[in-house]
């Protein structure tokens, strides 16, 4: 049980004193990528510390080309399944791995995206079971990537390179840093960190990843955090429902890591910065202070979680085999990607083409029909209402045969026009037709006309709020202090 302090009354402070309160409000604005992507810069302690915590990283050839200098930076972050060599049955039971496996596969990848002012952070979350094009190797699990490309002599340069160029490939996105940690490295940061509190909506038993939890808040220690992030079986989505639990996990950590208990704390600071420094594989290029400096101004309420957009969690057959898989909507990818970073029209295609170079029209000279090929009943005529009240001319609203993917038709030659609409459909398709007008076909992918000019709507809920995010038009979540997840 906690209890409130009073609160303090009026007094004249010391120097000593307001030299300690300016320094604990300059070191809470310091910054995290999730947990094992820290430099923590506070006051003298970065020259005493930055010289061992860079002597401790292990920097492999990791980015195809080489590094980027781009002002946004996308950082993969990844976690392998990696187990100490010869490891005992103590340490395995100790890292809640004993009925679970093994390997070097890749089971969390996340783009986290910095925007140059460094006042947000942005993670994307991959799903490991996501059925891709692997370079050289044919449609396999994005999980597989690095494994493949370890192969013949490539080691773990080899590893990132092809698992970065898959990723590049599949999201459009370019990957200017790469940071790797195994399952061991996890462990001896949140060790360093302390006890963290979690809040689950129900209780989890699960022998798998060894996770025993009751609803409510728990105080977790490392093993036990481990496990929580690890879980995948007796979830309602299964890895899905992983991706949540590792977004929530680096959210509360990033909390505790810039509290003034971490950063105004000498030896805890350094057992942390140690730890990090041990544990994780970075590219040569990255570099700790420029990083650090870029993302001096982010606080923990500003960072945004969401996953790639999937159609479905099908079976496949492979090779005579069954295999579960994520179905990656890759027709929503361009449209997703844009939205979660901040821009208004679909990301451009890897080749240019007479819709990249358009400039999108006013709205005001657009005419577009919109035509029913959901599910649901009068959502035709409710999006022709919303484009007219953003300022579009619409045509009269009709049903067409369903299916599932949002598209957007548009006659050759009329790419502005269909620029203007497409910003208003993100994730939607865009397709070339024998159309009179822009035409948006509206499919049970649940697309629906929304305004890009409008102010974000997924406030954090306030710190009493126990509950799971609401859902809004935005694809990201920012966990508030205190949330709670399935």
């Amino acid at each position: 049980m906690t209890t409130q302090t009073p609160p303090h009354q009026h007094r004249v402070l010391t120097p000593e004193q307001r030299r300690r309160r300016r320094r604990r409000q300059v070191a809470t604005r310091w910054a995290v990528i999730g947990v094992v992507l820290v430099l923590l810069v506070a006051g003298g302690y970065v020259v005493y510390n930055y010289q061992r915590f860079v002597n401790g990283i292990t920097h492999i050839d990791a980015i195809p080309g080489g590094s980027t200098n781009n002002k946004d930076q996308n950082i993969l972050l990844v976690g392998d399944d990696h187990r100490p060599d010869n490891a005992t049955p103590e340490q395995l039971a100790q890292l809640g791995t004993q009925d679970d496996g093994g390997g070097t596969s890749t089971d969390t990848m996340i783009i986290v995206h910095l925007p140059a002012d460094g006042s947000s952070a942005t993670m994307i979350s991959l799903p490991r079971d996501s059925w891709v094009d692997i370079p050289g190797f044919g449609q396999d699990k994005l999980n597989a990537a690095f494994t493949y490309g370890t192969e013949n002599g490539g080691g773990d340069a080899g590893g990132a390179q092809l698992l970065i160029t898959t990723i590049q490939n599949l999201t459009g996105l370019t990957i200017d840093h790469f940071v790797r940690v195994s399952l061991l490295g996890f462990y001896n940061v949140v060790d360093a960190l302390g006890p963290v509190q979690v809040c689950l909506n129900e209780a989890v038993d699960d022998p798998f990843s060894a996770v025993n939890l009751p609803a409510g808040v728990s105080t977790l220690n490392a093993s036990e955090a481990l496990s929580f992030v690890r879980q995948r079986h007796g979830l309602p989505n299964g890895d899905l429902d992983r991706e949540v639990r590792q977004q929530y996990f680096l959210s509360v950590e990033a909390r505790q890591i810039l509290s003034a208990g971490t950063l105004l704390n000498p030896g805890k600071l350094a057992s942390v910065l140690d730890a990090i420094s041990s544990s994780i594989e970075t590219d040569s290029g990255l570099n700790i202070i420029d990083l650090a400096t870029q993302m001096r101004g982010l606080n923990a309420d500003n960072i945004h979680s969401a996953t790639i957009p999937i159609s479905g969690t099908p079976t496949i057959t492979v090779d005579g085999n069954d295999v579960s898989i994520v179905q990656v909507d890759t027709a929503a990818m361009p449209g997703f990607i844009a939205q979660v970073l901040g821009t208004s029209t679909p990301a451009p295609a890897a080749s240019p083409s007479a819709y990249d170079s358009a400039t999108a029209s006013p709205v005001g000279e657009v005419t577009v029909t919109v035509l029913n090929g959901s599910d649901s009943d009068g959502v035709a005529a409710s999006n022709t209402d919303a484009l007219s009240g953003f300022g579009f001319k619409t045509g009269t609203p009709d049903s067409t045969d369903s299916t599932s993917t949002t598209t957007i038709q548009y006659p050759a030659g009329n790419e502005g026009h269909a620029k203007a609409v497409a910003a208003y459909f993100p994730g939607a398709t865009l397709e070339v037709a024998d159309v009179a007008d822009v035409t948006v076909i509206l499919g049970t992918d649940g697309i629906s006309a929304v305004d890009p000019n409008a102010a974000p709507t997924d406030a954090p809920a306030s710190p009493a709020d126990t509950s799971t995010p609401a859902a809004t038009d935005s694809p990201t979540t920012s966990y508030a202090q205190g949330a709670c997840i399935n």
